[in-house]
């Protein structure tokens, strides 16, 4: 019985060895797939990339940090709101009203103009607002959380409290502290000022935050807050820090006050004729706002970009020797087509010629053939020319030269000049026979 038992045994261990190579090399195939459907798909923006993008602002009152999120989305008017508002500093009141409602401006961009010196910062540090914009655009809810998590470190830092200008709440919504800031009055705006490296506690990353001021500005300690602004409602975004779904919205009666508008849904919507073209850098906020037209353009000037660079890298590429045979490749090119320049001009030239000699030449030769020695040199002339156009053997001077009409015109001459000497008789003669003596005379001399 125990034999058979230990041959059993031994069987079974057997096949156990046999399957399992086949089960080790299975399991992991099996698994990948579903480890690959369960990772999530890559942000655009990290969460390192979001705290440095925010910490400027985090502790802005909620109004205007929805404002400056909002607008960031539109960075080249941006850039025009802080010039217009630089050039009409001095209006204000009514005047400043008036002026606004003509611009063109997305509304969130209009309403920065009551707080020039936040206008200021964005058109200064445009770089940082365009990637703030297209983060909020890409990942807001990330953006929310971000928010509050940076608010959070700056309450245990002891830098985030009530004071005379702003006043700071905290609401639990599950087992999260939920920070709301706001303004002691809603028509006026109290701007904080902080180091965003040193407020939230040290800095948990080798890269620093951005900065609102530039490199020499020394920061005071904790929060310091400018003189309120009195914007009265030109700044109607809200924060909503809803359950599990943060979002920004529109105070639905400040901003028709605002806009002179009559609105009534308080949902923020992205307006893309806004953008001004502006290339989004997440790609499936580009599918959904940018209608294809700016993704075709930018990536034309990328394909451009590619193929200049890979014909400087081509250049970079040879040497001297090479570079020199190109270029004289390049003259010997030049110098065949002034050669065939030249010969075309060249047959145009015969051309004309040969129509020329048929006409005026035969002509003139028909002119000077009125004495006996200009007939002379005529019929010279025809041989002449008749012996070139032998020569020459056709071609483009073909038929040149012939001398048919001036060799009747010079027929012509002589049988005039006999009719002369009978008329004339031995004196007419003998005073022709003197003239062309003196013509031959001139010729010696």
């Amino acid at each position: 019985m125990n034999s058979k038992y230990s041959r059993s045994c031994a069987l079974l261990s057997a096949l156990l060895l046999a399957v399992s190579p086949t089960m080790a090399q299975q399991s992991p195939a099996t698994a990948a797939p579903q480890a690959a459907s369960a990772a999530p798909a890559p942000q655009t923006f990290s969460q390192e990339d979001l705290d440095r993008l925010l910490a400027p602002i985090a502790l802005y009152p909620d109004a205007l940090l929805a404002q400056i999120l909002m607008a960031s989305t539109y960075p080249l008017e941006v850039v025009e709101a802080a010039r217009w508002s630089k050039a009409n500093a001095r209006l204000n009141g009514t005047a400043f009203e008036d002026a606004m409602s003509r611009q063109q401006w997305d509304p969130a961009v209009k309403s920065l103009t009551s707080v020039p010196e936040v206008l200021k910062q964005m058109n200064d540090n445009l770089s940082w607002t365009q990637k703030l914009g297209d983060a909020f655009l890409a990942q807001q809810q990330a953006v929310m959380d971000t928010v509050q998590a940076l608010r959070a470190r700056a309450d245990a830092t002891g830098n985030l409290k009530s004071s005379d200008q702003q006043v700071v709440k905290t609401e639990t919504q599950g087992s999260q502290t939920i920070y709301v800031v706001e303004s002691p009055k809603p028509e006026v705006v109290y701007v904080p000022t902080y180091n965003p490296s040193v407020v939230y506690g040290s800095w948990w990353y080798p890269t620093p935050p951005y900065y609102m001021y530039p490199p020499a500005y020394v920061y005071p300690p904790g929060l310091v807050f400018a003189t309120g602004v009195l914007v009265g409602a030109a700044i109607w975004g809200a924060c909503n820090w809803g359950w599990g779904r943060s979002s920004v919205n529109v105070n639905v009666n400040r901003y028709n006050s605002f806009n002179r508008t009559r609105i009534s849904n308080n949902n923020w919507n992205h307006n893309v004729n806004h953008r001004r073209g502006v290339a989004y850098r997440d790609q499936n906020v580009a599918r959904q706002y940018n209608r294809g037209g700016n993704a075709s353009a930018a990536q034309a000037r990328e394909n451009f970009r590619g193929r200049a660079d890979s014909g400087r890298s081509d250049l970079k590429g040879m040497d001297r020797g090479e570079l020199n045979d190109r270029a004289r490749n390049a003259n010997r090119g030049a110098s065949a087509a002034t050669r065939d320049k030249a010969v075309a001009a060249g047959a145009g030239r015969a051309n004309a010629g040969q129509r020329m000699d048929g006409g005026a030449r035969a002509n003139a030769g028909q002119r000077i053939d009125s004495g006996g020695a200009r007939a002379n040199a005529g019929n010279r002339m025809d041989t002449a020319r008749n012996n070139a156009s032998s020569r020459a053997g056709g071609g483009a001077f073909s038929g040149a030269g012939n001398g048919r009409s001036t060799r009747e015109a010079s027929q012509r001459g002589n049988a005039s000049r006999a009719q002369m000497s009978n008329r004339g008789g031995g004196g007419g003669g003998h005073r022709g026979g003197g003239g062309g003596g003196r013509g031959g005379g001139g010729r010696g001399r």
